[in-house]
């Protein structure tokens, strides 16, 4: 049986309420306090656990509160790397920590318009959120959790003050996570931060798909609270449950059409609209039409939710007065991301298995591709020696 575990976040993620969820989950405090302590950082917080009430219901609200000399101790991303690198934590823990911190780093580098080495995290990089982010990564392993699935995410809404003045919500690092994986979200109606630049990295670095819940057999539900008291209940839920592991299978919708007179130049804005707006795959084949003309055939893949703006898409930028769908079952691996340090830096690498077992991993194109030009080096050489360190570092 392979564990699973599902985020329904219907006012948000924080990294806080993701630790309350863990505990809720029967992660034991102590359990989190001593692994943290491997990082060296014990004299500048404690951690303390609540059981508290959001519109009635219990919760657990955990707060890491820093002693008086170590509020606001900023940090670059060199010096949490180098703390978790020399921290004792496992190798996963590592592992997913260093890749949350780096995309949080990539994301504020983009709006600042600076390398992501010179990124100063301001608040993201004080002790707390070094204790949130580290210490998911050891609750998730503790429950020994093989793959993340999390629900659409609220955008809220109003103003917050940071570091840099007054922010609109989603402050920006936010919004750049949240675009750079295509993440479904929504209003609420509810005018507050309600996903944080912690709870965003955390979820756009370990969940593997947003959307609807996996089939599973729900074992337990962990309820993490958020500070403030909100119309729903501020609570964020982690279904945890179980699932043959043999084989992974999900609803998709394929959608199908035939075009024979639109310009065939707007097939790539309209392959770049459509995965914008979250289809999954898009392939053209060439077919004969019935007055004898070329054509060429559309297929798009979706999620269920996602035939509606697919298919208004596909009207709106091709000539198709007609769209045929399908609902079909796929088995598709489980799925996950890890960090491979080469010789050239690190590059991310999604990992396959079935039943525990790697099956077969693939390097992320983007980052290949920016060492590659950095360095001025084959692509293909970049790949090989990616393939090489993972399979070297896990013999």
């Amino acid at each position: 049986m392979e564990k699973i575990a599902y985020l329904q976040c219907p006012t948000g993620i924080s990294g806080d309420m993701f630790l309350g969820a863990l505990v809720s989950l029967d992660v034991p405090l102590a359990y989190l306090e001593n692994g943290l302590k491997g990082l060296n950082l014990e004299k500048e917080y404690r951690l303390k656990e609540t059981k508290v009430l959001r519109q009635g219901q219990s919760a657990i609200k955990i707060n890491v509160e820093l002693t008086q000399h170590h509020h606001h101790h900023h940090r670059h991303l060199a010096d949490i790397e180098n703390l978790i690198n020399n921290g004792n934590l496992s190798s996963k823990v590592k592992a997913n920590s260093l890749a949350i911190f780096r995309q949080l780093a990539e994301a504020e580098g983009k709006v600042h318009g600076i390398l992501p080495q010179k990124v100063h995290f301001h608040e993201v990089g004080a002790v707390d959120a070094i204790i949130d982010i580290v210490g998911t990564c050891l609750g998730l392993e503790y429950l020994d959790i093989q793959t993340l699935y999390c629900s659409p995410l609220p955008t809220g809404g109003g103003i917050v003050k940071a570091a840099h003045g007054e922010l609109p919500v989603p402050v920006p690092a936010v919004l750049e996570l949240l675009q750079t994986r295509e993440i479904p979200i929504y209003s609420n109606g509810i005018d507050k931060e309600l996903v944080t630049p912690t709870g965003a990295a955390i979820a756009t670095t370990l969940v593997t798909n947003f959307g609807q819940p996996p089939q599973m057999t729900l074992k337990k539900i962990g309820l993490g609270a958020g500070s403030h008291d909100l119309p729903i209940p501020n609570i964020l839920r982690l279904w945890l449950g179980e699932r043959e592991s043999s084989s992974c299978s999900e609803e998709i919708a394929v959608l199908e059409t035939q075009i024979d007179d639109t310009n065939p130049q707007i097939f790539g804005y309209l392959f770049e609209e459509l995965l914008k707006f979250g289809a999954k795959d898009i392939f053209t084949q060439a077919v004969g039409m019935k007055k004898n003309r070329p054509g060429i055939l559309l297929t798009v893949i979706c999620d269920l939710d996602k035939i509606d703006i697919c298919e208004t898409i596909i009207f709106r930028e091709t000539t198709t007065i007609g769209i045929r769908r399908q609902i079909q079952h796929r088995s598709i691996l489980a799925r996950e991301i890890e960090i491979i340090k080469t010789k050239y830096g690190d590059i991310k690498v999604k990992v396959a298995k079935k039943e525990g077992k790697v099956i077969n991993i693939q390097p992320e194109y983007e980052d290949c591709v920016t060492i590659a030009r950095q360095y001025n080096i084959p692509l293909s050489l970049i790949t090989l020696e990616t393939q090489r360190c993972y399979y070297q570092n896990s013999i």
